[in-house]
Parts: structure tokens; C-alpha cells; sequence
């Protein structure tokens, strides 16, 4: 049995392409989510203890087509692929629907999900009444894996994360979604960086293919901004892929916070369509970025 939301879209959704940006669609899991373990919890008569909570382990997700603000809704189906000891694993498609039954799939997104006690930050394991309320829901799927980058701090674009009171959640941590927002800001940030290098060539646009999200510890609070350091590494023919991190550097704290990989496609705004890029644009980006792509670097097939 899969959960079916309607999940309402706002203009402010939109980016400067017209389609629901990427951040967006972390944005409508997180309401389906909710909306499925109130569902199930509820129906099964599961209580939850004052002070349990539930936090996002991992996020894999995969943009399959633009979605546009043509309804005031879009539908998302939510079900359990795994339910492990100490976590759960749910699935997500987010589509839209003709009447006939003709399906059309925006994203498709796996989230990794893991019990907590809130006084004390602990984790905590899955109840057999949890269990029991998520089963109805459960599906056969593929294990989610961890992220993992390389991301040399030397040859990295460095963005300082500086959070807002608005980005906390009600467990005083910086929302899931939020670390999408400051992944996005760290990729502008590069290239930003890139802009005499391409200053030659005719702008293209970039939309994001794919996002894979490891959170390692939650991020709080502070005066002082936290560091996220951005290189590429990987060049294709269409595409190219982002590695990032986001790190605590303050004093004796140091440590990796949150971990992404995203894969970024060359896109044409007026054929709505993928694009190679004219020669020298992939050779460009690299000799602007430096690193250990440039060394590695020989021009891709036209497809990638």
C-alpha cells in the first residue's frame, strides 16, 4: 500500500527558469513524510513519547523531469522500503496524473529516516508498535547507501553557511531541507568563480539531475558561520558532478557536518532539453577550478 498526499505549490517556489526549483522538492517529501506517519501512527495507535522525534538520516534524490506551476497541487506517493533496527527507509515519487491514468513522474527520492530522544540527542531503536504501523506500507527496495565525497579544502570554492533563525526546526536543528539551500548557494558560489573563465561562451544554464545528502550531525544555531567547501569532479558530455561538504572549523569542534554529491546537466531554457556545450566550455571550467580534475581532465564523449 503506498500513501498517496496532495501537496499544495507556491508561486515563491519557483526559480528564474520557471520551474519548481530543486530545494522545492525536498520541501514536498518533508509534508508527504509527515502526512504518512500521521497517518499510520495514528491508525495503528501508536503513541509517541513527549520528547521522540524522528530525524533525516539520508536523502538520494532524483529529479526526472521540470515541474511547472500549471495546478494549484501535485500528488505524492510515499511507502516503507526497509525498516531496519535503529532506522526506516521510505520511497517517494512525485507525479501528476490525467484522468486516464497517464502518469507523469517529476522526482523519485529514497529518504533514510531514524528514531530519537530529543532530551538527550541519542538515537534510539524502532518499537515493535512503529514497526507494526509502518508494515502496511512496506514495499521491496533497494538499500540506501551512504554518501561519500572527496573534497579537497586546498582546490575547493569555499562558501561560509551562515544560519538563520528561520532555518532551525522544532528540534532547535537546521532543517533537512535547509541543508539543500546551502549545498545550492555553495554551487552558485562556484561559479561565481567561473565567470571570467567563461566569459568567452554563450551563457547556459545548469539543472540539477540528481542530489545524494549524507547528515552526519546536526548543525545549530550560531554567530559564526559554518564552512562549506565545493570542488568538481567529474566532467561528462552534458553533465558535470558537484562534491561538497560542510564543516565545522571552529576551535576544537572540527568536523564534517553534512556531506553531498550532485550532479548538475547542461540545459538549454528555450528547447527545454539537455545540450553538449561548445567546445572548450568543460576544458574551461576545469582550468578555472584548478584541482585534481585538471590534471586527470581529457574532453568526454558527447554524451555523458
Amino acid at each position: 500500500m503506498r500513501h498517496r498526499y496532495e501537496c499544495p505549490l507556491r508561486w515563491a517556489d519557483l526559480d528564474i527558469l520557471g520551474h519548481i526549483n530543486n530545494v522545492r522538492y525536498v520541501d514536498y517529501l518533508q509534508e508527504a513524510r509527515g502526512a504518512l506517519l500521521r497517518a499510520c501512527l495514528h491508525a495503528a495507535g501508536v503513541e509517541r513519547a513527549e520528547g521522540d522525534g524522528y530525524v533525516v538520516v539520508r536523502h538520494e534524490v532524483s529529479f526526472v523531469a521540470p515541474l511547472q506551476l500549471r495546478d494549484a497541487t501535485v500528488s505524492i506517493d510515499s511507502w516503507v522500503t526497509g525498516i531496519h533496527g535503529g532506522s526506516f527507509t521510505l520511497d517517494h515519487e512525485i507525479f501528476r496524473e490525467t484522468p486516464e491514468g497517464e502518469r507523469t513522474v517529476f522526482l523519485r527520492a529514497r529518504t533514510v529516516m531514524a528514531p530519537f530522544v530529543q532530551a538527550t540527542g541519542a538515537p534510539r531503536r524502532i518499537t515493535d508498535q512503529e514497526r507494526a504501523a509502518l508494515a502496511p506500507y512496506a514495499e521491496t527496495g533497494e538499500r540506501s547507501r551512504a554518501v561519500r565525497v572527496s573534497v579537497p579544502h586546498e582546490h575547493a570554492v569555499h562558501y561560509p553557511v551562515q544560519v538563520r533563525f528561520s532555518d532551525l526546526d522544532i528540534y532547535r536543528h537546521v532543517n533537512n531541507v535547509i541543508y539543500f539551500e546551502y549545498f545550492q548557494e555553495a554551487r552558485i558560489a562556484l561559479f561565481r568563480k567561473l565567470k571570467d573563465a567563461l566569459a568567452d561562451f554563450p551563457r547556459i544554464n545548469v539543472v540539477v539531475a540528481q542530489t545524494d545528502l549524507e547528515y552526519v550531525t546536526p548543525i545549530t544555531l550560531r554567530a559564526e558561520p559554518y564552512d562549506c567547501y565545493t570542488v568538481v569532479t567529474k566532467m561528462g558530455g552534458k553533465s558535470m558532478t558537484v562534491e561538497a561538504e560542510i564543516v565545522d572549523g571552529s576551535g576544537s569542534r572540527y568536523g564534517v557536518l553534512a556531506r553531498a554529491r550532485c550532479v548538475l546537466v547542461f540545459f538549454d531554457a528555450a528547447t527545454q532539453r539537455s545540450v553538449v556545450p561548445p567546445p572548450g566550455y568543460r576544458e574551461a571550467i576545469v582550468e578555472g577550478l584548478g584541482g585534481p580534475l585538471k590534471d586527470s581532465f581529457t574532453t568526454p564523449a558527447a554524451v555523458g
